[in-house]
């Protein structure tokens, strides 16, 4: 039995049932076969697995048992708060970022309505998708 190591799928080609895990130190290739879980690797995924003498052994998707999180905010009502209440926040409050909502308060005070600009083009970055999650780390809906 080799060394359990931790790691991230680098890249993985369905096709050729074959991905690549990489650490700190190395880069390892695996083969569908050293899968150990019901649900396919899918790239960024975080591993654990046996290395020994540079080959793969057994690999364990880390968190394999909790659920992925699911959408609880809606990305077209955040988007429209920071294009309609951005000066003041209202997309950050909705989203729970509160200590930026506050910040976003002062900044559109002190600027003397400036702030509008930046709710304005957060408002489009979430409604693009560029901005996509809440302060929970739950993707939008």
């Amino acid at each position: 039995m080799g060394n359990e190591m931790l790691g991230k799928i680098k890249s993985y080609d369905e096709k050729a049932q074959m991905g690549v895990i990489a650490n700190e130190e190395n880069e390892y290739a695996f083969h569908i076969d050293d899968w150990d879980e019901d649900v396919p690797p899918e790239e960024g995924d975080e591993v654990t697995f046996e290395e020994k003498d540079g080959e793969i052994g057994k690999v364990t998707l880390l968190g394999a048992k909790l659920p992925k999180p699911e959408p609880v905010k809606s990305r077209v009502i955040a988007g429209l708060l920071g294009l309609i209440l951005g000066a003041v926040g209202a997309h950050r409050f909705y989203l729970g970022y509160y200590r930026v909502g506050i910040y976003q308060i002062i900044f559109t005070a002190i600027t003397m309505g400036y702030g509008l600009l930046w709710g304005f083009v957060e408002g489009f970055l979430i409604i693009s998708g560029n901005f996509d999650k809440d302060a929970k780390g739950r993707p939008l809906k």
